[in-house]
């Protein structure tokens, strides 16, 4: 590794300093919004109960599974292109086919908004076993008209490396969604009010988001010759239709497990389960936006070009499972603790339920998260689209058997089997086809020392007794000093990888501001640590 890190160019490093600088606008954006919306979450559910907060849980699956088939493959295929094009300077040719793009996914979500509109009552019946809902899912369905727009906007914004415009986009969404939701049902709309504030949310944000994409577009464009649309809209199309199906695929697998749940467990374990899902999103304000900020970072790499890959490939892979892998273990230590302190007693199955689908980030140092950008970005969306159909036809067998046997406890543990399945089946293919390399020894480490480093809080939560949220915030600090002083002293981190990071991390401020302390105790205990072994 270390060898690696002194040999990489400057392409490399400059295309790194781009995903550190998309990553932590996208994370911080994802951060404040996940922290709103949580926010939100927490206080309708308390407002509503577990019962009606189940009722709506399963009313916003319908908008979200429908608006799965508006996607086309079109959003990651903006993404690239946006990417591709901006750098060769060709922004009308992009905003013509943007426009285009959002024509084609314009028309589709407006088919599926009348559709869902006026078959209401029986989607109702058929996918949640509750016709009474239908008046509320009608309303929900509006959301979908606006959510094609915001999906095009913020995936825009990742393509002209303007991440902060996609955290401000996001924002607008969590925020509007949080003051329209809590205020609604405080005057007592209840789960009409949190539906409402849901659609408002979409409204408001796709507004916002399509206006400052408009004006980006409009000050950038420049004339240039005449390019074939359709030609275009082809490449768009065959780049992005594997990725449809995979999107669509993985978009299923959480709304297919609530409508499996739907037919076999209460209300009351749906709004647990849930609460769990909506905490579970503290691990993808990380995931996402690494996976979303490595599909530009591959797109500038040459597929010629394949030690470059390699050597990207292998570093960001450990330094994503050095972040991943250490919140997961605090997650899970601190499930329970984490939902009693916010939720209170109400949700007492909702700690359980949030450990459980936390294993899932332990699939990180094989590719959990970066094999999707590492595809996508080199244009493998076929590649892709089989890693889906394998999770999602695994998923789709299991899921119903395992919720009959252990009910919400089964469905995690039949994403948990279909998730790892489709994770191997793209790091096995990666390695025969591209040759990538698994930095093994320092996986095994980070692995390693992330456990060791939770035997303290354990420790306490068991011996000590403290009140849950002391013990938390104690237990979490002593946790992370004990995990950044053993990553130097096992040599998971070395001298030109710190050196690298600085690089990389101080032509951010607020990036810099934030990761100069780190780094800077990395460094001395390496120091420390180098010393006393030559001694």
């Amino acid at each position: 590794m270390r060898t690696e890190v002194n040999h990489m160019n400057d392409e490399l490093v400059k295309i790194a300093e781009d995903s550190a600088r998309g990553g932590f606008f996208l994370i911080s954006g994802t951060a404040l919004a996940t922290a709103v919306m949580s926010i939100a979450a927490v206080l309708v559910g308390r407002f509503i109960g577990s019962e009606l907060y189940g009722q709506y849980t399963l009313v916003i699956v319908i908008p979200e599974l429908f608006f799965l088939f508006t996607d086309l493959g079109i959003n990651q295929g903006i993404t690239k292109f946006t990417a591709d094009l901006n750098s060769k300077n060709e922004i009308g040719r992009l905003a013509t086919m943007m426009k285009y793009a959002l024509v084609i996914k314009a028309s589709v979500g407006f088919v599926i908004f009348a559709v869902t509109y006026v078959w209401a009552e029986v989607i109702a019946s058929a996918l949640l076993q509750r016709p009474d809902l239908a008046f509320y899912v009608r309303v929900a369905s509006v959301s979908v008209l606006f959510q094609v727009m915001f999906a095009v906007a913020t995936s825009a914004f990742v393509g002209f490396d303007k991440t902060e415009y996609n955290a401000l986009t996001t924002n607008v969404q969590a925020f509007v969604k949080t003051v329209v939701s809590i205020t609604l049902v405080l005057l007592g709309f209840s789960v009409a009010g949190a539906v409402l504030g849901y659609v408002a949310s979409y409204v408001v944000a796709a507004t916002v988001g399509g206006l400052i994409l408009l004006l980006f577009l409009s000050k950038r464009r420049v004339p240039e010759k005449h390019h074939d649309v359709k030609k275009d809209l082809r490449v768009l199309m065959n780049y992005g239709t594997p990725l449809y199906v995979s999107v669509l695929l993985t978009g299923l697998i959480p709304l297919y497990s609530k409508i499996v749940l739907a037919n076999f467990v209460t209300d009351t374990e749906i709004g647990n389960y849930k609460q769990a899902l909506n905490f579970a999103t503290l691990m993808t304000v990380l995931s996402i936006p690494i996976t979303t900020a490595l599909l530009p970072a591959f797109s500038k790499l040459d597929l010629s070009a394949n030690q470059k890959i390699k050597t990207f490939f292998k570093l960001a892979n450990k330094y994503t499972a050095m972040l991943i892998i250490p919140v997961t273990v605090l997650i899970i230590v601190y499930s329970s603790e984490i939902v009693q302190i916010i939720l209170g007693s109400e949700y007492q199955l909702a700690g359980s339920f949030l450990a459980t689908q936390s294993l899932v980030y332990f699939l990180v140092g094989i590719g959990y998260i970066t094999l999707a950008g590492f595809y996508n970005g080199l244009g493998e969306t076929k590649t892709t689209m089989i890693i889906g159909v394998i999770t999602f036809s695994t998923l789709g067998v299991l899921c119903p058997i395992l919720v009959q046997a252990f009910k919400v406890q089964g469905a995690i543990m039949a994403f948990l089997i279909a998730s790892t399945a489709g994770t191997v089946y793209g790091m096995i293919t990666a390695r025969k086809k591209f040759g990538v390399e698994y930095d093994t020894l320092s996986l095994l480490k980070i692995y390693s020392i992330s456990l060791i480093s939770a035997i303290p809080s354990v420790l306490m939560l068991v011996f000590l007794p403290l009140p849950r949220l002391a013990n938390f915030v104690v237990g979490s600090v002593l946790y992370l000093l004990i995990y950044a002083t053993l990553a130097p002293i096992t040599r998971i981190v070395t001298m030109p990888e710190l050196e690298m990071a600085e690089r990389i991390t101080q032509k951010i401020n607020l990036l810099s501001f934030i990761a100069k302390p780190i780094l800077k105790y990395e460094r001395r205990v390496l120091q420390w640590s180098t010393k006393h072994r030559e001694n």
